[in-house]
């Protein structure tokens, strides 16, 4: 089949994909939960809200598919994905999460077949669209994480002197929430609110470091637990886990500095066969034909692929260092 034709077929499927996820964004920024709460908010600072009985229960938003997220949630792989997408903060459920990586990936397995192509590259093409969703989650979590992790430091700071200027420990984590700026003002703006509408600090504790999967959270919320049995100078505690958060950020900074080598290295040699696969097959359509024709060229990527995956897995082992 002519190369011109698959590359139109792949640009007609991301461009078709992009318009879905445009209008699903447009749809989400006017009428999702957020946009509601925001409007709403924005309403009652204006002086616009509605008149009613006012209700002291903090409304939770209703989790779409609840049955089946339901079901996920008894699951450990369940819980998992729970966790990771509770720590990047998004919208869409887990059981929507699944669905959608289910819908592309059933894409991705009839589209080489329409095209004239082996179903093994439709099977890999089906796995790389199903866990499209996933890494895209998986990267907005990590972005979070990171941006917490720098602002974590200054919140332990003001919490600190908050507590030294008379506040008590929910006043200071109001401090917090209202001061410092997403993600972690959000955050601390919900303990915040558990707090104030009667969860017992210990259990909104613990789901503070439910959602923000850090072991400088986990070290925060142990300490608070443990200064609220045995006593002590919280203040004097917050500013030394604030000293140890920015010793160890600036030690994984030098780490990340020396090893930067080590990951664009890595990079290369993950791309360069790609980038050479094709480039070849632009300038040699039939020289390449025969990886997709040949039963011994189609073993022979499989055995690639597999090679290129464990040759990743063990350089990310290696260049991955944990402080």
């Amino acid at each position: 089949m002519d190369v011109s034709l698959i590359l139109f077929a792949g640009v007609a499927f991301l461009a078709v994909l992009l318009a879905l996820e445009g209008i699903y964004i447009l749809w989400a920024s006017r009428h999702s939960a957020e946009a509601r709460r925001i409007a709403a908010r924005l309403a009652a600072l204006g002086g616009e809200a509605a008149a009613g009985t006012t209700s002291i229960e903090r409304a939770q938003t209703p989790e779409r598919l609840p049955r089946l997220n339901a079901l996920i949630a008894r699951t450990l792989p369940g819980r998992r994905l729970r966790r990771l997408a509770g720590a990047a903060a998004v919208t869409a459920s887990v059981a929507e999460l699944m669905l959608l990586s289910a819908a592309l990936a059933a894409c991705g397995l009839m589209v080489p077949p329409l095209l004239g192509k082996p179903m093994a590259l439709g099977l890999g093409l089906a796995i790389a669209l199903g866990a499209l969703p996933w890494w895209r989650v998986a990267s907005r979590a990590s972005d979070r994480v990171a941006r917490i992790e720098r602002q974590f430091p200054e919140a332990l700071d003001l919490m600190g002197r908050a507590m030294r200027a008379g506040h008590a420990f929910p006043s200071a984590i109001r401090m917090v929430a209202d001061e410092m700026p997403a993600p972690l003002g959000r955050d601390f703006r919900l303990l915040f609110d558990e707090i104030n509408y009667g969860v017992p600090v210990n259990d909104a504790l613990a789901r503070l470091a439910e959602r923000v999967p850090i072991a400088d959270v986990s070290y925060f919320v142990v300490a608070v637990m443990i200064q609220r049995e045995s006593g002590g100078n919280l203040a004097e505690l917050l500013d030394k886990i604030a000293a140890l958060v920015r010793d160890r950020l600036r030690l994984l900074g030098e780490i990340r500095t020396l090893s930067a080598e080590g990951r664009l290295s890595a990079l290369i040699l993950t791309a360069l066969p790609f980038g050479v696969g094709l480039v070849v097959n632009l300038v040699n359509p039939e020289f390449m034909a025969v990886l997709w024709n040949d039963p011994l060229g189609l073993r022979m990527v499989a055995v690639a692929l597999a090679m290129m995956a464990l040759g990743i897995f063990w350089m990310r082992r290696i260049i991955r260092i944990r402080v």
